[in-house]
């Protein structure tokens, strides 16, 4: 392909694109799409996959889509990878160790394997896709004021504190567990290069507060590289000439950036 060329591979869809109107009838095309930059990244035939956001429910809707995101749907395709999602941004890179459950469910969700593998994921991105080689990793407790020492909760002493000394034994440069509320102010931030925290919005709220236009979503643990704008679909200014394409050129920038590091060329 010539240098600077864009190719478009044009894919069918059943229904009428309308802007700001989901179609249910094109919820197969929208999934279809997904599966196919999946089979080129994996066939070497591309770099890596920016993907732009989806509405979920029209999928549900319209092909039964049994995933609660890209994220799970891309390590599905990927094998039943384990995966995390991190948020890339001016100054902060966050990670959720949970990510789409409803909030009552977190404290169930969070067990020790699973923080564990959403620590050890950021390190290994830090390392290979940012070329960061001593990371510094952050991990946030659950509770207010990290349970206070017991008084607020004790998740922070019995779950989470053991599994950040089990893995500095290995070698990993952890701080934590911390207090939500003062770990993301500047000072804060230059302690580290990426924050674990422990559910969706306490991961997400400072990450957009302080990068919203410029922010990115990487998902960690996949075989191939994949990036997406840090904003959902937006219907209610589409069309309108409203939209800021920053965050998915960031989103382009940063996965080139993570194939060239790899060793991709697409």
């Amino acid at each position: 392909m010539p240098q600077g060329t864009l190719a478009v591979l044009a894919l069918p869809f059943a229904g009428v694109a309308t802007p700001g109107r989901p179609d249910p009838a094109n919820a197969a095309g929208v999934i279809a799409a997904i599966e196919a930059g999946v089979r080129l990244v994996q066939a070497g035939a591309a770099g890596a996959i920016c993907t732009l956001p989806i509405h979920k429910k029209a999928l549900q809707d319209g092909a039964g889509f049994a995933f609660p995101g890209h994220t799970e749907f891309l390590a599905h395709l990927a094998g039943g990878a384990e995966v995390a999602m991190m948020l890339a941004g001016r100054g902060l890179r966050v990670v959720p160790a949970t990510i789409h459950m409803p909030l009552a469910e977190v404290p169930r969700a969070l067990t020790a394997a699973r923080i564990a593998g959403a620590i050890r994921l950021t390190d290994a991105a830090l390392r290979r896709d940012f070329a960061i080689a001593a990371p510094r990793i952050a991990v946030a407790g659950l509770n207010p004021h990290a349970g206070e020492g017991g008084a607020m909760g004790r998740e922070e002493i019995d779950l989470i504190a053991p599994v950040l000394d089990a893995l500095r034994a290995e070698g990993l440069d952890l701080i934590g567990p911390l207090s939500a509320d003062t770990m993301f102010h500047p000072p804060a931030r230059a302690r580290y290069d990426a924050a674990v925290c422990m559910y969706h919005d306490q991961a997400l709220i400072p990450i957009k507060t302080i990068d919203f236009a410029g922010g990115v979503n990487v998902t960690l643990g996949l075989p191939f590289v994949r990036t997406s704008p840090d904003h959902g679909t937006a219907f209610d200014i589409a069309g309108k000439g409203l939209a800021d394409p920053t965050s998915f050129l960031a989103a382009l920038r940063m996965a080139a950036a993570m194939a060239a590091r790899r060793g991709r060329r697409g």
